[in-house]
């Protein structure tokens, strides 16, 4: 018998990375080249890796919650001695005892977090198997719901319900860290009259499309911001603050920022300037279904140059979203409610929403954002002029 060493292979777009979700065996397992072991998380979407080989599994490398190195130790598969024995890889030796006591299990991510917080493993009871120490070991610690040994806590004292932070909803926290302690926000907010956006998109649902597909104000707000980006490319932009650098692109390619059951996702319409009204409408349904219902591909997950957020009817009066880094500028649309507006001498009650707009700063000046806001309140406000081609 040989042991067949599985790589964490490299899962999409070049990533150097990727979170373990999940095992989908065991160690002493049967698979084959049909089973699933694992899924794992890049940046972008959840991918499963299955078996390149049929055998039993010897050991596996890393737990739920671990980052892994892409090209690095994953599976152990213990194959036929008749097949050309691959590279093996060989499992870790037992842990070496420390001076003054056992040196406690962790994995190499847990070591390496806890190295970086200050924390001694040491006084650490682990939770994972054989005392093994966890991320939520960590996660409890740093909350005070591990702040001091169970036999030692207050009588009466019930501990807090923790929980690690994993998968998508921890690449969430991660990248709207990143692109809030970077990014130098500007936040621009303006009413739009859409009334008679409405009344149009009445009229055009009314009369129906081949597609079965209803308006929204979603597709009415993409073309805006079609026409807002032609007239300024910097905005259709990513800045790379390493290189300082700005990428203009020719295409418009929206994200669109979407609840789904695991957290929010952002897939994309791609070339939204090539697309009509109804043509845009079709394609924000489908990547938003694809996303809700987790089958979104990681090209339909990417590539975004700038990004739509809405809530819809929960959309409140003011937000300031966070920008889609590396893109520089993201644009809110806020609830649509009646309101009184003076106008020709009388109050009239009037379809209004806001358009809540973040910039970057370093690469977007205050008067560069209002332009292409009231630009695009420009459009909507009067509809017939996002279809005419000047």
């Amino acid at each position: 018998m040989s042991v067949f060493g599985v790589k964490l292979p490299d899962v999409g777009e070049g990533v150097a990375e990727a979170e373990l979700i999940s095992w989908h065996v065991g160690v002493g397992d049967t698979v084959t080249t049909q089973s699933v072991l694992a899924e794992v998380m890049t940046d972008k979407a959840t991918v499963e890796i299955s078996a390149p080989v049929a055998g039993v599994i010897a050991f596996l490398h890393g737990e739920p919650g671990d980052t892994l190195a892409v090209g690095g130790e994953f599976v152990g598969i213990e194959t036929g001695g008749d097949a050309p024995a691959p590279p093996t890889v060989a499992t870790a030796p037992p842990p070496v005892p420390a001076p003054g006591g056992p040196r406690p299990t962790a994995a190499p991510a847990v070591r390496a977090r806890a190295k970086a917080l200050g924390i001694d493993l040491a006084g650490i009871a682990g939770s994972g198997p054989d005392g093994r120490v966890v991320h939520a070991d960590l996660d409890r610690l740093l909350t005070g719901g591990h702040s001091r040994p169970a036999a030692t806590r207050t009588a009466g004292a019930e501990a807090p319900h923790t929980e690690p932070v994993r998968g998508l909803r921890r690449r969430i926290a991660e990248h709207l860290t990143s692109a809030w302690t970077e990014i130098p926000h500007i936040t621009y907010v303006d009413a739009v009259d859409a009334t008679e956006l409405e009344r149009l998109r009445a009229q055009l649902n009314e009369r129906g499309h081949t597609s079965g597909v209803r308006l929204t104000m979603l597709p009415f707000v993409m073309r805006a911001i079609v026409i807002a980006c032609g007239e300024q490319p910097r905005l259709n932009a990513h800045f790379d603050a390493t290189t300082r650098t700005v990428s203009l692109f020719d295409g418009v390619h929206v994200g669109i920022a979407t609840q789904t059951p695991d957290g929010l996702m952002v897939p994309v319409v791609h070339h939204a300037e090539a697309r009509g009204l109804w043509g845009l409408a079709e394609e924000i349904n489908r990547v938003a279904t694809a996303a809700r219902e987790g089958t979104a591909t990681l090209q339909e997950l990417g590539g975004s140059t700038i990004t739509i957020t809405s809530l819809g009817a929960l959309g409140g009066l003011v937000t300031t979203p966070i920008i889609n880094q590396p893109e520089v500028a993201i644009v809110g649309v806020n609830k649509l409610e009646t309101r009184p507006v003076w106008a020709d001498g009388a109050f009239q009650p009037r379809l209004m929403c806001n358009l809540s707009s973040s910039f970057d700063h370093r690469i977007v000046d205050g008067w560069d954002a209002a332009v292409f806001v009231q630009r695009i309140k420009a459009l909507l406000e009067t509809p017939a002029l996002l279809f005419i081609d000047e």
